[in-house]
């Protein structure tokens, strides 16, 4: 590989690191050509980017865009590296479902923004809920109280409606 070669790989990870909100690292050895695309449509499917990288371009972009040197350790052997965009807890639940499957796919450690996580804690990660389920509960708890104060207004015209109708029937009896 020549050396402007190189350059554009490590550019073109330097970006994926600057629009991702999430990184994380995988061992893939051991997993299957037809497993790997089923792993990438799971991602694509959840809007992140899963990739394979020489461990030493890599390496040298993550050195380049900072903030990232727990993750040098990390990079020996098979490495993939997962890119979430918005849904960072996406690829730890996938990484964790093929894990329990598979016994494959081992998770090294991953950055959230600026916060590294090592390998210990991914079924932490994975526990996490994802921004839509926090958003739907918060919607949820915000709708929950209006929609009893409407079941309270129907109850008093029900109620209301209940009692003229009985001062009808005395009235006509």
């Amino acid at each position: 590989m020549k050396r402007n070669e190189k350059e554009e790989i490590i550019d073109r990870i330097k970006e994926l690191v600057k629009d991702s909100s999430a990184m994380f690292l995988v061992n893939y050895s051991g997993v299957n050509v037809a497993d790997i695309n089923k792993l990438r449509s799971e991602f694509r499917k959840d809007g992140v980017t899963y990739k394979v990288f020489k461990n030493t371009l890599f390496k040298k972009a993550i050195e380049q865009s900072g903030g990232y040197e727990k993750l040098n350790e990390q990079l020996v052997g098979m490495i993939g590296v997962a890119f979430a965009g918005e849904n960072f807890v996406a690829p730890a639940k996938i990484i964790k479902k093929y894990f329990d499957e598979k016994q494959k796919l081992s998770f090294r450690g991953c950055y959230i923004e600026s916060a590294f996580y090592g390998a210990d804690q991914l079924n932490t990660i994975a526990s996490m809920p994802t921004k839509e389920e926090i958003m739907s509960g918060i919607i949820g708890s915000i709708s929950a109280p209006a929609s009893g104060i409407v079941g309270v207004i129907n109850a008093v015209i029900r109620d209301l409606v209940s009692v003229i109708d009985e001062v009808a029937k005395t009235k006509a009896a």
